[in-house]
Order: structure tokens, then sequence, then C-alpha cells
């Protein structure tokens, strides 16, 4: 009898998608032990313990290639590993249990003891709130209204000073704001078209890479890599702007 779950299955009951099973035999992240007499994938519970293995290590912030050699080291253990895991949820739970009661001591002095609530929140909060990036631009302008005709990025704000010359602009990529700024030799700060090279590369997460590839494509950008698989869990394309800034429009594998 065909024992063992089928990839459909196991992508349902993991929450991670076919494509990305797919994937990680491909790269032989994990390959399922066995195949039903009509050549179904079936994956058994030591490969259920593996993928935990690479959920877990992914959670932590590893690439796939990291969590492939992390697999393979004889030395893991995967208790000691769950153990780790339990003992950061629990400071998790911690640090919520000691916010809800400060919340709930502020509502029982009718918000008298709000600043015990707020240094809680403050504890909890990374000292990094927010991040801006910053890329340099020749015409801040032209380069505005391309990323947002091209990219489809969200337009921000230009500033323009007393000639009506633009000296900064925004744009919006998901959560994050990019601010356009003019080449200043004081602070060494060039554009790629002045210097013939690209020093920084922007990643922006998307739905769709393929179908944001397509419309980059269509509208004229200068296309480096095309949709592709990455080893490190992303399905990535490269791109350059209009002055030579490298840009990847990516999404996660899982």
């Amino acid at each position: 009898m065909d024992t063992g779950d089928r990839v459909g299955e196991l992508a349902a009951a993991s929450g991670l998608t076919v494509r990305t099973l797919h994937y990680y035999e491909q790269i032989g992240l994990l390959t399922p032990s066995g195949r039903s007499d009509a050549g179904h994938r079936l994956y058994d519970a030591a490969d259920a313990e593996r993928l935990y293995r690479i959920c877990l290590l992914r959670r932590l912030g590893m690439g796939l290639a990291e969590v492939q050699r992390a697999l393979d080291d004889p030395a893991w253990d995967l208790a000691s590993a769950m153990r780790t895991h339990l003992a950061t949820l629990d400071e998790r739970i911690e640090a919520t249990a000691r916010l809800r009661s400060r919340v709930a001591g502020a509502l029982a002095s009718d918000g008298t003891d709000l600043l015990a609530v707020v240094e809680a929140m403050t504890t909890m909060e990374p000292s990094a709130q927010h991040r801006i990036m910053l890329l340099v631009y020749t015409d801040i302008g032209a380069a505005h209204a391309w990323l947002v005709r091209t990219f489809g990025l969200v337009p921000g704000e230009l500033t323009r000073d007393g000639d009506g010359q633009v000296v900064h602009g925004e744009v919006y990529a998901g959560d994050g704001v990019i601010w356009m700024h003019p080449e200043q030799v004081s602070y060494r700060l060039a554009s790629p078209r002045s210097l013939g090279a690209s020093t920084a590369s922007v990643a922006v997460l998307v739905d769709d890479v393929d179908a944001h590839h397509a419309h980059s494509l269509a509208a004229g950008a200068t296309v480096q890599d095309a949709p592709v698989d990455r080893a490190y869990g992303y399905r990535v394309y490269s791109a350059y702007d209009l002055e030579g800034h490298l840009w990847s429009f990516m999404k996660a594998l899982d």
C-alpha cells in the first residue's frame, strides 16, 4: 500500500505551496522518501521532521543555503533546536504578559498609570524604528516619473528650489520610503550615471514577480535577470532604472 503524505497534503498541512516543496526537492533540500505506484511523491514522518527543521531555521532568518548546511551537520539535534525555539517563544509570551498586566493596571486606575504602559511598550520595541533608503540621481524629476511609471512605485512629494529645480523626491515601495537625493560632491554622493557603476542595490517584495517583470519590460526597463527561483528562497528578477541603479523584485518561495 502507498504510505505517507502526497505533496498536496504536505503543502496543506504545512502552509507552504506545492511549488515551494517542488523547489526544495529540486535543490536537494527536501526529497520525498518514496513514490506511490502511480508515481506521486510520498513524504514520511522523517520528511515531516526535516520540513519542521527547515521552517524553524528559516524563521530564524537563515537562507536556504545556510539551512542546507545546518541540516547536513551531524551534530544538529532536533530536541535542542525545539528547546531553543520554545525558550524564544516563552520570552515573547512573558513580554506580552508584562505589557498586558500594565495595560490592565492602567485601566483599573482610570488611566493614571499610563507611564508604566509606555515603559513596557518601549522595552518590547527595537531602538531602530524605521528605515529610509536614499538613492542619488542627476535628474530627480525624470527619475521620479520613471520609477512610478515603470516599476509601479507609489509617488511621494517632489520638493523644488526657488528656481523650480527638483531637489528632493520621494517614492514608496510597500511600507518603505525611498528618498531621492541630488548629487553632492561634499558628501561624495553621485549617481551611477556619473560613476559608470552601481554601488548599491534595492530589493522590493512584490505579490507577483512574473507580472511585475512583464510590466517593467513593456515599460522599457533594462532587465538584467529574468525571473528565476534562487537557492536563498526567493523568486527574483533584476532590472536597472534609467540612471543605472540596480533593483531586484522578489517574492519568498515559502
